[in-house]
This record gives C-alpha cells, structure tokens and sequence, in this order.
C-alpha cells in the first residue's frame, strides 16, 4: 500500500491547470498547490471500483503528525484523488491505477461552513474534471459522512510509516 501511495504522489493529471471549476452550492474549487500536498492515506472503494490516494495541506500534515486529528484545526485541507482499479499486465495479483476517475476535496472552516459539519466539499469527476453541481451536493457529503462524526466526518485512516 505504501508503494501504491508514493507511486501516486508524483503522478500528475491532464488539465492540472483547469481546477478554477466549482463544485456544487459551495463554491468550493481544487486548491492551488495540491501537488505539493503530502499523503495522508489510500483506500479502495469496492463500490466504485477506485483506488484513492488523500493528501493534505501543511494544516492536515502538522495535526496528523501530532496526532490531533480528532477536530482537524480550521484551514485543514483533504484532497482525494481516485483512479479506476486496473489488473496490472506485469503481475496479474496487482491491481494498478488505471483511468483517472474524479477528485474530492474537503475544507474545514468551523464559521464559514457551519451548516455543513464545519467543512466544504467539492468533487469533480472524470479527466474533464466536471464538476458536482447538484444544489444539496454538501448536504449529500454530510449525510454520508455522518458514520464518522466522531472523527470529525473524516473517513481516512492515516498510514503509518516505519
């Protein structure tokens, strides 16, 4: 797992310059600068069929490194980039990245997004980066995440390095 996230941290996207695109009611637009976050944890969804790498900001960092991830402090930014699962053609027992499938985001501001457990949300799915643009899409994200309130909506469970 740990060589699937180092391998996607330096994997770059077409249309990187393209993020000026918001994503649902809140406005929310990938942040600047989310190539030089560093990797927070990976996950497979068997529902979707992704693997997904999150990175965080110096914010995110600093509070998972002192273990203060219980409220994530306000500035903390979470970016979620997926890729559709892909057998590897190398080693048939791999499951690879394969075609980018779409991009999440989350920004804690305890204020500004009061309405919204303390976070924005955006998502963009797809290379063309299309962004979710449903009127409730922040309301959805809550509703989802509310099975980890208690971790402060965040589902991610940080990798553990030797």
């Amino acid at each position: 797992m740990l060589l699937f996230g180092a391998l996607l941290a330096f994997t770059t996207l077409p249309y990187a310059e393209e993020f000026k695109i918001p994503s649902g009611d809140s406005k929310i637009t990938i942040p600047e600068g989310y190539k030089n976050f560093r990797l927070l944890g990976a996950s497979q969804r068997s529902d979707a069929q992704t693997l997904r790498a999150i990175f965080g900001n110096d914010v995110a960092i600093e509070s998972a490194r002192t273990g203060k991830t219980h409220l994530w402090p306000n500035g903390t930014i979470l970016v979620k980039l997926g890729w559709k699962h892909q057998q590897s053609d190398k080693f048939p027992a791999a499951t690879i990245p394969g075609e980018f499938a779409g991009i999440a985001v989350m920004f804690k501001d305890d204020v500004r997004y009061a309405a919204t457990a303390g976070w924005g949300w955006g998502e963009w799915s797809g290379t063309e980066l299309k962004p979710n643009e449903k009127p409730d899409f922040a309301k959805e994200c809550v509703a989802c995440h509310s099975a980890v309130k208690d971790q402060d909506w965040v589902f991610t469970r940080l990798v553990k390095l030797p």
